[in-house]
């Protein structure tokens, strides 16, 4: 087993062009509240699930003074989310619980939502906008089948929260009984094919969900991303692979066990089908995503030099070492689509 990840990551801010790229197509807008905001909380207590395990979140308060400032801002930050700020349909909504993880580099605060007037609760996440993470929710619109909503007010994201089982739970508790383990293991190699071709990094079974869809006959799997914080930062080719982590060992083995090697190619090559479908149909969007990227520098440079000479070694492509950044590098990899009709892992 590969080291995967050895530092934490470094911030970079969204600015220039890739800022300009985000008010063109509806992701900056003006917040009621910002992630500074959230962090003048006066008290901090751990929370802990129904079965009495530490969560690795605290459950954050506020003085007075901030409190209702707070809250009222944030019932608004959902009404953008969710109405286009019509707070005309919130009325009957207030904050439950604010919570944030020191776990991590991202430093998120989960906020609840609860409908007072039944009970129902949806949350949303308000985060430090770190352009390599907001590269990846944009790619993951862009690329992936799953759409995302997320706003961007100066060093201020607001993420939907993204449902599903949390990879870890699913594993060490769904995987036991009724379970198609077929077709979660052909879900695994999509998921597998769609992260390295757009070069999403650190996907173990903490940062991704399991979405299951019960059909007719059998259930059927979707798995999602929810953290975005290695998106092209990392300098080895195996980060972005979730087939090397240790954590997703158990789904790995599934697919060892029932596909074989021309099943694991018919499924990514569909994968890839998919992709060149969604690339095409928003050809214009993804080409100004890319040249933002192309000229932001979101990782070191000596991060993009040992990978642009793995993927050149991989894909048995010079034209990787031409590559001056990491956005560099997904355009090639992209495009790889169009010049090989296989690309193995």
């Amino acid at each position: 087993m590969v080291k995967m990840i050895d530092l934490k990551k470094l911030p970079y801010p969204v600015t220039g062009n890739f800022e300009t790229y985000l008010n063109a197509f509806g992701r900056m807008t003006p917040l009621p509240v910002t992630y500074s905001d959230l962090l003048r909380y006066s008290a901090a207590v751990a929370l802990y699930d129904k079965n009495g395990e530490d969560t690795l979140w605290s459950t954050v308060s506020y003085d007075p003074s901030d409190r209702r400032e707070v809250m009222a801002g944030l019932v608004q930050t959902y009404a953008i989310l969710r109405s286009e700020g019509d707070g005309s349909v919130m009325e009957h909504l207030e904050v439950d619980r604010i919570d944030l993880c020191m776990y991590g580099n991202s430093k998120p605060f989960r906020v609840r939502i609860v409908n007072t007037l039944n009970d129902n609760f949806d949350y949303f996440y308000v985060k430090l906008a770190d352009a390599s993470r907001v590269y990846g929710l944009e790619l993951e619109q862009v690329l992936s089948p799953n759409d995302i909503t997320f706003f961007v007010d100066r060093n201020t994201l607001i993420e939907e929260h993204i449902f599903g089982i949390p990879g870890d739970l699913f594993i060490g508790h769904y995987m036991q009984s009724n379970l198609n383990e077929v077709r979660l293991a052909k879900e695994f190699v999509k998921f597998n094919e769609r992260c390295f071709l757009r070069l999403l990094g650190d996907m173990h079974s903490a940062n991704f969900v399991v979405d299951i869809t019960v059909d007719f006959e059998e259930n059927s799997y979707r798995i999602r991303a929810i953290d975005f914080d290695q998106q092209s930062y990392e300098p080895r080719r195996h980060v972005y692979l979730p087939q090397y982590y240790k954590e997703n060992n158990p789904i790995i083995n599934l697919g060892m066990k029932h596909l074989t090697p021309e099943s694991v190619r018919q499924y990514q090559t569909e994968e890839r089908t998919l992709i060149k479908k969604r690339m095409k149909s928003s050809d214009f969007r993804l080409k100004a995503l890319l040249s933002a990227m192309e000229h932001d520098p979101v990782a070191p440079q000596e991060h993009v030099v040992q990978l642009r000479e793995e993927l050149a070694e991989h894909h048995r492509q010079t034209s990787f070492l031409e590559c001056a950044s990491m956005g560099s590098l997904v355009r090639e990899n992209l495009a790889m689509l169009w010049k090989a009709k296989e690309i193995q892992l």
